[in-house]
């Protein structure tokens, strides 16, 4: 796995069982080829000579996956030939979700054939495409996971993923999930600090921590149509990124840090208002992904929600025994079992499609 944020390369070895339990067996993290993070960053815009740029880029993504299954294995001792399969997402450079089928579209970057070739394993890869040709936004796909992963019958439960984009999954002790795009979650704060300390994101959030939100910005920040747009919808670096954030400043003067403060905020009230609007019942929020240790954030996150929802509690995914880091990954090797077993693991009720499909495309070794 490798998200929005383009912070590096997640590998996770996963043994899952019949019922699809999953156990994380082994994990490491890489990061990325700094050419090939800058390129990665120039095809989420239009830019000179791009599909032949775009097929390099995702032909040297597929070389950093290969060299992250091979120390993978190398640590835990094992060949190859004892992996069922490769599940490789890919980096989304366009999503592009449409009522209409035929506008609708996303394209993650990855040569999986060549993955293949170089791992000798299996590769499945291109999990959104099912789900969108069957009017389905393609996103997120992680509530399955969440659900095989978190669900308990004795309360319920929300999942806040917070990678560049966050999501929420929300588990209903009765069995019901959904799940949806709330807002950014790291993409906003980490184009900013780029563009100001040319730092690749905010340690701790102690930048953010340093200035105050402007509730008058925050507002105007909130009323963006997408927060208003009821579920199913998703959202990416195609809305979001630093034109956003620039396209509302133009009304007055904010110091840096202030500007920090109040994306960190906009983070953290997308995703509260979205739990009361959809949600107000939650008894526990488990949070994974990169921001969960943004300690600012997830700091600012309890006390708001303390005011907001009472009696909310808020904990990491570690608690659950799943590194937050590692949860995406986890559940993209769950997806590539699914497709093996042909088993349905979209879910309409989340993306809005017509109904279940087997996601991903197979890319054999051999």
């Amino acid at each position: 796995m490798s998200g929005t944020s383009l912070d590096g390369i997640d590998a996770v070895l996963a043994e899952i069982n019949t019922s699809g339990k999953t156990k994380l067996l082994q994990a490491i993290s890489l990061p990325f080829d700094l050419a090939l993070k800058q390129e990665f960053f120039a095809l989420q815009q239009e830019t000179s000579n791009e599909l032949h740029r775009e097929h390099l880029a995702a032909n040297s993504l597929a070389a950093a996956y290969a060299q992250a299954c091979a120390k993978l294995l190398r640590i835990q001792g094992i060949e190859a030939n004892h992996i069922c399969a490769i599940g490789a997402h890919g980096q989304t450079l366009r999503h592009q979700p449409h009522s209409e089928v035929l506008q609708s579209y996303t394209h993650q970057s990855l040569n999986p054939a060549l993955l293949a070739e170089l791992t000798g394993i299996d590769v499945i890869a291109n999990f959104r495409l099912r789900d969108m040709a069957a009017g389905g936004q393609g996103a997120p796909l992680v509530p399955v996971f969440h659900q095989e992963q978190f669900f308990s019958p004795k309360e319920n439960r929300a999942v806040l993923n917070l990678g560049g984009i966050a999501n929420l999954t929300l588990l209903s002790k009765d069995g019901g999930v959904s799940g949806f795009d709330c807002g950014p979650g790291n993409i906003l704060l980490d184009a900013w600090i780029q563009r100001e300390r040319g730092k690749d994101f905010d340690q701790d959030g102690q930048w953010a921590s340093s200035g105050r939100p402007d509730d008058a910005l925050l507002l105007r920040m909130m009323s963006d149509a997408f927060f208003s747009k009821l579920p199913p919808k998703s959202t990416g670096r195609d809305h979001f990124n630093l034109n956003w954030i620039l396209s509302h400043l133009q009304h007055a003067s904010y110091s840096s840090e202030d500007i920090q403060a109040t994306l960190l905020q906009l983070t953290i009230q997308s995703t509260l208002n979205s739990l009361q609007a959809h949600a107000k019942d939650t008894q526990r929020l488990i949070v994974c992904g990169g921001g969960s240790k943004n300690i600012t954030l997830i700091e600012l996150l309890k006390i708001y929600a303390h005011q907001q929802l009472p009696g909310l509690l808020i904990e990491s995914s570690a608690q659950h025994g799943v590194d937050p880091q590692l949860v995406e990954g986890l559940a993209f090797a769950w997806l590539a079992w699914a497709h093996q077993r042909k088993r349905p693991a979209n879910m309409p009720a989340v993306t809005g499609a017509k109904g279940l499909r087997v996601l991903g495309a197979y890319y054999p070794a051999t």
